[in-house]
């Protein structure tokens, strides 16, 4: 079921996003060479506390997953695309990062991802970032009133593909409100005018997922969480939670 948001939910859910584009802020500044996995997670864990947010993140356990996630961020690194968890790895010149972060507060929540680079970047890790940041701009571009889900799906995938990247394939967007995942998914690929008609109220995650490789195959690690591509290239996830409103997509997660 979709839930429709008030203005004033909506308003509630930009001040969720605030925090969460602050703690990615604060990852990005720390994630430098020699830095861990579990120290940049005590950044956003610091900048939750002080905003008297808590994380959806924390102890959540879907039907896939054979333990609760333990952190407050998703640390995917190289060739992880999505969920990795922050352990001891310390950050090398030239590895590419992916942090993915949710906050709850006064109820609501935001949730946002970012890709980049550690130390002396590789050019074709810029350019994976550069298409993965197109593709989430062209998904916000088509989120608005009276076009579709499959309408997102399309803009999304279209730039992904038209890059040479891959797709890992049953992953994707999905509804934001009280929850962290709620009614409707948001594929990253598809064709469009198709799916659900997008109202006004409707907020949605919007985070494409991109594998330098071009294939879409993936597998998941033995810690049941980390989705890693089975060809070793890089990958590269960026994420915003979109309200749709009458006078266009209005960004939750914007710094």
């Amino acid at each position: 079921m979709v839930h429709l948001k008030t203005d004033q939910a909506i308003d509630e859910m930009r001040a969720a996003g605030r925090v969460v584009a602050h703690a990615l802020t604060a990852v990005r500044e720390a994630a430098r060479v020699g830095t861990s996995l579990l120290e940049l997670d005590a950044v956003a864990r610091a900048v939750l506390r002080d905003a008297r947010a808590t994380s959806p993140f924390l102890g959540y356990r879907p039907h896939f997953a054979p333990v609760p996630f333990p952190a407050v961020v998703c640390a995917s690194v190289n060739d992880a695309i999505v969920h990795g968890v922050p352990g001891g790895y310390r950050l090398r010149d030239g590895d590419l990062v992916s942090i993915d972060c949710g906050a709850r507060l006064r109820g609501w929540v935001g949730d946002a991802a970012v890709s980049f680079p550690v130390g002396r970047p590789r050019p074709a890790d810029l350019r994976l970032i550069a298409t993965a940041e197109a593709a989430l701009a062209a998904g916000i571009a088509a989120a608005v009133p009276g076009n579709r889900i499959g309408d997102i799906a399309h803009a999304v995938g279209s730039v992904c593909r038209a890059a040479g990247y891959g797709i890992p394939e049953g992953f994707g967007g999905h509804g934001v409100g009280r929850g962290m995942h709620e009614d409707p998914g948001v594929p990253n690929e598809g064709p469009p005018g198709r799916g659900m008609k997008l109202r006004p109220g409707m907020v949605l995650a919007i985070e494409p997922m991109l594998i330098a490789g071009g294939g879409d195959d993936y597998a998941c690690d033995p810690d049941g969480w980390t989705l890693r591509t089975t060809d070793g290239s890089r990958a590269a996830h960026v994420e915003h939670t979109v309200a749709i409103t009458a006078g266009g997509p209005r960004i939750l997660t914007a710094p």
